[in-house]
C-alpha cells in the first residue's frame, strides 16, 4: 500500500482511543478527514498486507465500576485445554484467557484474567468455574498496581515523538 495523506491520516485514526460513541470509527474518521468507510477499507488493505498484525483495545476495568482484578491460574490436563479454556473465556467476567507452558514449580497452563467489584466476587467466578469445569487446582494472583499501558504511535504531528536511538 502507498503510504499517502490517506493512509497517513487512517493510521493516525486507527491509534486513538474509542470514542464512546455508538458509531466510533465514524467518528475517528471524521476527525481524521476521512469517512468511516474509508478508515475502515484502508485498515482492511493494512491488515491483509501484514502491515498491521491486529487491533486491540485496552479496557480501564477501574473506570468502568471494577475494583477488583485477578489473574487465575489454573492447572488442566493437556487434553482438557481447549475445553475448559472455552469455558473461562465464555465468562462475562474474564477478559482474556491463554494457555501458557508450565515451569518447574508452577505447574499451571491455562490463564484468565477475572474482573469484579471485589475480591470476594473475582474469588466466587473462580469457584463457580472451578465447579463448573471440575478443574480444582488453581489459584487467583491480584494486581499490586497497574502499570501504564501504552502503545506505540505512527505518523505523530510531533515530529520529536519519536527520536533515534543510535543518536
Amino acid at each position: 500500500m502507498n503510504v499517502d495523506q490517506r493512509v497517513i491520516r487512517a493510521v493516525r485514526a486507527l491509534q486513538c482511543d474509542l470514542p464512546l460513541v455508538e458509531r466510533p470509527f465514524a467518528a475517528l474518521a471524521a476527525e481524521h478527514g476521512l469517512t468511516e468507510d474509508e478508515l475502515l477499507a484502508i485498515a482492511r488493505r493494512l491488515k491483509e498486507e501484514k502491515t498491521i498484525r491486529r487491533y486491540g483495545a485496552a479496557v480501564s476495568h477501574h473506570r468502568l465500576g471494577y475494583a477488583a482484578n485477578g489473574m487465575s491460574v489454573w492447572r488442566v490436563p493437556a487434553e482438557r485445554l481447549d475445553e475448559v479454556g472455552a469455558a473461562l473465556a465464555a465468562r462475562a467476567e474474564v477478559s482474556h484467557c491463554y494457555a501458557r507452558p508450565t515451569f518447574p514449580g508452577f505447574p499451571y497452563n491455562l490463564y484468565a484474567m477475572i474482573h469484579s467489584k471485589d475480591r470476594a466476587a473475582v474469588e466466587a467466578v473462580a469457584a463457580q468455574a472451578a465447579a463448573a469445569t471440575g478443574v480444582a487446582e488453581y489459584h487467583i494472583l491480584y494486581s499490586v498496581r497497574e502499570l501504564k499501558k501504552s502503545s506505540m504511535r505512527y505518523f505523530t504531528e510531533d515530529e520529536n515523538a519519536v527520536s533515534d536511538p543510535s543518536a
